[in-house]
This record gives structure tokens, sequence and C-alpha cells, in this order.
């Protein structure tokens, strides 16, 4: 990993899940990690709930918009996080591959999204201590 490493947050949509990760890891790490987000199926705009849930905790991810993944930002990256979106992502050696379990925020009232939006936090915070 370079002095200043790229994560890849990748879920289907990259309208929840992804994004939340990518808020908190910018908002956490600041410039001292490349982030970057994408979706193997990415939808129009995000989930509002999501976005809301996030400015609830003071990041504002609202004016982020969906990306389609690609293998260039994969290849760009030094560790790739997956969250549900299966074998769309390719492999490529010498990169850090996790897959985190987690519930996906569509349609769900905002309670469910704060649990999710949490559960992303402690992760996120796990991560930039260990690439950090």
């Amino acid at each position: 990993m370079s002095s200043k490493p790229t994560v890849l947050f990748v879920c289907v949509h990259n309208a929840g899940r992804s994004q939340m990760a990518a808020g908190y890891l910018q908002a956490l790490a600041g410039d001292s990690v490349e982030v970057l987000s994408a979706g193997s199926a990415p939808k129009e705009s995000l989930n509002q709930v999501a976005v809301e849930a996030m400015r609830e905790v003071g990041i504002d991810i609202a004016n982020n918009e969906p990306k389609l993944l690609t293998d260039e930002s994969v290849q760009a990256s030094d560790v790739v996080i997956t969250m549900g979106c299966g074998d769309a992502c390719k492999f490529y050696p010498g990169k850090r591959y996790e897959d985190w379990q987690l519930d996906d925020p569509a349609g769900q009232d905002i309670e469910a999204v704060r649990t999710i939006r949490d559960e992303i936090r402690a992760r996120v915070e796990t991560l930039l201590a260990q690439i950090t």
C-alpha cells in the first residue's frame, strides 16, 4: 500500500451503504486516504434516508452521485470493500478485499438505517486503524 492508500467501497446501487461508508472514511481520515465508491448497477440518485441518517452525524453526502463500478477504479485501489454485490467486482492480485455483510438500507425506515449507519462507522474505524 502506498503512503496514501486508496479505498473503494462497492455495493449494488451505490446509493446507500457504500456512500455512507465513503462519507465516514472521508470524514474520519481527511486527506490521508483516497476514498472511492461505486455500484455494479447504480441508481439515479442517493437513498434519501441514508442521506438524512448521515446528516444526523454531521456528514453531508447529499451532493454525491451514484457511480458505475469500473475495472479502473478497482485497479486504482489498495483496498476494495464489497457490500452485497456478489461477483460484480473483479479480483486483482495485490489488492486487499473484504466483504462486509450489511443490511441494505433501500426501503428501510430511519431507525433501521441508523443501525446500518452505526455498524458502518464501527467497521470504517477498524479499517482506518489498519491502513493508516
